[in-house]
């Protein structure tokens, strides 16, 4: 069983890391006191793998003592049970103009004179807390998709990197127009066109005479080659990014041969790598 522990600064980025973490499969439980993380394990310890991976939010708001925690989490290690601190902060400044934008008043606001002085006050009350992280995360010049990119290297599996991605990759013609929904477009028309060639112009790019003819030539094998590349470095960072649905839109002149027989053999490979894929030919069967 995996237990990391969330916490950190009001203010500092706990609520959005634990829905990507909630998106990467973790058992989310909010505003958990020190006191009930023990008892809690044991429960999970118990739940027949349902609960193998869980994050528990412990703030300002539930703190009593800081040291209690970092004891806590010894004993849940003496447990033989794999856990983390992720402590999450931005600047005093940073903080402040976040708490102003959302009008949310600071848990510590009651206490304190000031938003400023109630942002400091906190950061000395988690000061040992901070001290006991496995991970810190400074969130002042920090994006929503960059947070997000830290956890997934962070805490994420090799499938939770992939992101959820799925490649939706489709043959067109040029001569009927983009496809609109296209977020990458590649050109195959410089490549030898079966068309020309008499007993291949009936047949599309997903029959074998058609499929070898285009690759019986070392500038394809090239080609897909360095488009193989491309998509290895770019996948991952579209995950990364956010990135749910990336349409990929391969192109000839109609749509019948070449672009076919490229994006079949592309989606294969685009499987390959683990990716979620769907397979399109837009105009293969136009006249």
């Amino acid at each position: 069983m995996d237990i990391l522990i969330i916490s950190g600064l009001s203010g500092g980025g706990k609520s959005k890391a634990a829905s990507f973490l909630e998106d990467m499969g973790f058992y989310i439980v909010d505003n958990m006191p020190a006191a009930m993380i023990l008892k809690f394990a044991e429960f999970c310890s118990c739940g027949s793998g349902r609960y193998d991976r869980i994050a528990l939010v412990y703030d300002v708001r539930t703190t009593n003592d800081p040291t209690e925690l970092p004891m806590v989490m010894e004993r849940l290690r003496n447990m033989e049970t794999a856990c983390h601190l992720l402590f999450l902060e931005a600047d005093a400044e940073t903080i402040i103009r976040r708490y102003k934008e959302t009008r949310r008043r600071h848990p510590l606001a009651e206490k304190c004179d000031s938003l400023e002085e109630a942002v400091k006050a906190e950061q000395a009350m988690m000061a040992p807390v901070r001290q006991a992280a496995d991970y810190i995360i400074d969130t002042s010049h920090t994006s929503t998709a960059q947070l997000r990119g830290e956890l997934l290297r962070a805490f994420g599996s090799v499938e939770d990197q992939k992101g959820g991605l799925a490649v939706s990759i489709t043959s067109f013609g040029f001569k009927y127009g983009l496809p609109m929904e296209a977020d990458l477009v590649l050109d195959v028309r410089f490549m030898p066109n079966p068309f020309y060639i008499e007993e291949l112009r009936n047949l599309t790019g997903l029959d074998r005479p058609v499929s070898d003819y285009v690759f019986s030539f070392q500038q394809t094998k090239d080609y897909l080659e360095k488009i193989e590349d491309l998509l290895k470095f770019t996948l991952p960072l579209y995950a990364e990014e956010g990135k749910t649905v990336l349409v990929i839109a391969v192109g000839c002149t109609g749509g019948h041969h070449r672009s076919v027989a490229i994006t079949h053999t592309l989606a294969e490979e685009i499987r390959k790598l683990g990716y979620q894929v769907s397979e399109q030919h837009r105009d293969m069967n136009r006249n």
